[in-house]
């Protein structure tokens, strides 16, 4: 066996010491690796030449445009000739994570179809089986023999990702940052001519003149092609001084296999780990992969820890400046950039540390670097980080073509119909209908949740509830489409019993999802319990701060009861946390006009309107705002604006009846009476018994000197809300100017003094009739007191009667 190797390159440091020694740093900094990068830049060829890694002179490992792939099982098909490999197709394939596969003649692959399992390779089937059946004890088991016999950086990288699905976020973290050997113990159950070869995982010199390949290390051996093929394969034992011999024991692992040897021996390898630190063969996978340095910020994202987990990635993105970084540079294997997945959990931990705006520019380097990063696109858009405008004008620049040539389209489509509809519906409806008739995904869930999107946005609960219905008919839980589909249950009140169920239902099978207990909210909501519907509100912010929809929800009590400041707190502490939504300060100053703090009031809608100048809405609040400070003619114009930007939106009629009688009252105070007449009874073709509408139509009346059409009016106002006190005054004030003026308009013939002559003759004639009645009755008092006070009462009962 030809074992004449150079000594292993290591990874250039800051320091000037070999970065592979465990005691030079105690950073976990992302600084070693873009060092890495920059060297293996210095040391190929041109980065941005090619994007194979053969060619670009940098390892795939270190590459931040790689995916995991080349870390995953690889299955290799049948050979031509129908001959099965004698290699299991999930062993070994002589890579480390993120290495990339060996670039072989044909003459070595046949060769290896005929070698024989080795009892790692049959592990590593095991392992690889039992993830797939979810038998993650059994697949850790078999992997940590795997890796004890090998040192193999790529079985490590699979152990901590099975440790990880396990929960077990500390030991995989563990595994990632502790000092790993680069070499394989020499004394393993398989035969040393079918031992797998173990990579130099991402690790070169900087001085080094020789080109880099995928990781391989026959690349330092100068022997070509020679040494390839069965029994020819080396094993890389790390020496430290030429006298050393190979066969030494691996001091990191005591040699159970030797039970007779001696105790001064056993000794002597415990001290010699304990001077482990100072080996030059090792180093931390942290540090030789960028594949396992995210999954190790990963873990330690999952334990809270997020200083560590952000120190790990990087304050920024440490590949920004490398060469081999941009959304134009495509990804070397056609699957996600580790790097934008870098960018979307720096994203999240941003979020935690309550650093929205630096959250919002990690996400979007994340989505820039590579489309495909959904995770990224839903903080962004779900989230409500971006103002509508914002989100289309970024979504629609990705850079698809560069990064999916062939996808480009239908990415671009999915995203755009996920975006919030109050601009762009035509284009908007163009890309659902080219996804459906295209795409063939008329019955995606996706797909239907940006037509239920649509339908909510214009009001359409009922068309609404249709759609969100057939989603869940498909999948039991959609998260985007709950809210929704809560939200139709409680506007449709046929629907309140079947919201009940459904809150029972997902805190029976969902308890530990917000979207439970906002459902159980909300029925609360619906019943008017506003206390106990608060109380589950803040139940569900407490679970899922980021959950915006009880925010709103929560802050809605308190509106409701009359609890303005409180209200206020509530949708001010939804606005800091969802930035690029308006929908807080609309509601914000919609309490502020409650409290008559117009100066408030304006701040908010103001600031509101520059995020998004199309909600009707919003529109509707500004006239409100302008009609309190007595500008009417100003608040007929944005009355006006509100109900064309209503009809551009298709929303439904009914919804809009108040902002019809909003515009008739304002054109009632600048004397257009005709107009805001035909204004009101506009709001009762769309709704017949609408109460205000009725007693505004009976004021225009009154103002129009047409008193018994007016009562007519607010008689109707009152049969429907008997306790309108404004309309019970107005109906007395018609009553009065009534009873005060002649019937029908003063349309008697003869006129005003025709009408005054036949009132007095009547009453004359009433009192002579009552006075003869009291003559036969009793003696009759004095004249004078007895006809002036039945003059008087009699005078009275006719003006009731006319």
């Amino acid at each position: 066996m030809n074992s004449n190797y150079g000594p292993i390159p290591t990874l250039p440091s800051g320091s000037g010491r070999p970065r592979t020694s465990f005691s030079t740093s105690f950073s976990y900094g992302p600084q070693s690796l873009v060092n890495s990068i920059l060297a293996s830049t210095r040391s190929g060829s041109p980065l941005h030449s090619t994007p194979n890694a053969s060619t670009s002179g940098i390892p795939p490992v270190l590459d931040p445009n790689s995916s995991t792939f080349q870390a995953s099982p690889r299955i290799k098909a049948e050979s031509q000739s129908g001959k099965r490999s004698g290699r299991h197709p999930l062993a070994e394939s002589r890579n480390g994570p993120g290495m990339g596969s060996d670039q072989e003649g044909d003459d070595e692959e046949e060769e290896v179809e005929q070698e024989d399992w080795t009892m790692v390779d049959r592990m590593r089937l095991w392992r690889h089986d039992a993830l797939m059946q979810h038998l993650y004890e059994t697949a850790a088991f078999w992997g940590d023999k795997v890796l004890s016999w090998t040192n193999n950086p790529n079985d490590a990288f699979w152990l901590a990702q099975t440790h990880f699905m396990t929960h077990q976020y500390s030991r995989a973290e563990r595994l990632l940052t502790r000092p790993f050997p680069l070499t394989p113990p020499p004394n393993t159950p398989f035969p040393s001519h079918s031992r797998p070869h173990i990579p130099i995982l991402g690790t070169f010199s900087s001085t080094s003149s020789m080109p880099l390949t995928n990781g391989s290390a026959n690349s330092h051996s100068g022997q070509g092609k020679s040494q390839r093929g069965r029994g020819k394969e080396p094993v890389l034992v790390h020496t430290r001084s030429n006298s050393q011999s190979q066969t030494a024991v691996d001091p990191m692992r005591i040699p159970i296999q030797y039970p007779d040897i001696h105790h001064n021996q056993l000794a002597g390898l415990i001290a010699e780990i304990g001077r482990v630190r100072g080996r030059a063969d090792m180093s931390r996978l942290v540090d030789m992969s960028i594949a396992c340095r995210y999954l190790a910020a990963q873990c330690q994202v999952r334990q809270g820890k997020w200083a560590d987990a952000l120190e790990m990635l990087g304050e920024s993105n440490p590949f920004k400046d490398s060469g081999r970084s941009g959304p134009t540079i495509p990804n070397r294997d056609g699957g996600i950039k580790i790097e934008a997945s870098m960018c979307h959990l720096r994203g999240l931990l941003m979020l935690k540390l309550n650093r929205n705006d630096r959250a919002k520019e990690c996400f979007l380097e994340a989505l820039s670097l590579d489309v495909k990063c959904y995770d990224a696109f839903e903080q962004l858009v779900g989230g409500e980080l971006m103002r509508p405008e914002e989100e289309w004008e970024f979504v629609q620049s990705l850079a698809y073509k560069e990064q999916t040539p062939e996808d480009a389209e239908f990415v671009r489509l999915i995203y755009t119909i996920r975006l919030r509809k109050f601009r762009h519906f035509q284009e908007m409806s163009l890309a659902r209908a080219r996804l459906v008739n295209e795409f063939g995904l008329g019955d995606n869930v996706d797909v239907l949740f940006g037509f239920a999107d649509t339908l909510y946005s214009q009001y359409r609960w009922a068309d609404c509830y249709a759609v969100t219905s057939r989603i869940l008919e498909l999948v039991s839980v959609h998260a985007p489409t709950m809210p929704l589909h809560v939200a139709c249950m409680h506007h449709l009140p046929y629907l309140h019993s079947k919201l009940f169920m459904l809150a029972h239902e997902l805190v029976e099978k969902e308890p530990e999802a917000a979207i439970s207990w906002y459902t159980v909210g909300v029925w609360y909501l619906t019943s008017r319990k506003w206390g106990e519907a608060r109380k589950y509100f803040s139940k569900t912010s407490l679970m899922d701060p980021r959950f915006g929809p009880a925010w709103i929800a929560f802050g809605h009590t308190f509106a409701i009861e009359g609890e303005h400041d409180h209200a206020i707190t509530a949708y001010s502490t939804s606005a800091r946390l969802f930035q690029g939504s308006h929908l807080p300060l609309l509601y914000v100053g919609m309490e502020h006009l409650c409290l008559s703090n117009l100066n408030y009031a304006g701040e908010a809608l103001g600031a509101a309107y520059q995020m998004c100048d199309s909600d009707p809405l919003l529109i509707n609040e500004l006239g409100v705002l302008a009609y309190h400070r007595r500008e009417y003619a100003r608040a007929c114009e944005l009355f006006t604006t509100a109900l064309k930007q209503a009809q551009v939106n298709q929303g439904s009629k009914h919804v809009w009846a108040t902002t019809y009688v909003n515009l008739g009252s304002a054109c009632r105070k600048t004397g257009r009476l005709a107009e805001a007449k035909n204004h009101y009874l506009k709001v009762l073709e769309i709704e017949p018994r609408h109460a205000p509408a009725l007693a505004f139509l009976g004021m225009v009346h009154h103002l129009l000197n047409q008193i018994d059409q007016a009562i007519v009016r607010y008689h109707e106002a009152l049969s429907i809300d008997p306790l309108n006190s404004h309309a019970l005054d107005l109906l007395n004030l018609a009553l009065e100017a009534l009873a005060d003026g002649p019937p029908f308009g003063g349309c008697v013939p003869g006129g005003e003094e025709t009408w005054q002559k036949m009132m007095k003759e009547q009453a004359e004639a009433t009192t002579k009739k009552t006075v003869a009645k009291e003559k036969e009755e009793k003696p009759a008092p004095p004249q004078n007191t007895t006809a002036g006070s039945s003059t008087g009462v009699v005078q009275d009962v006719a003006m009731a009667d006319a």
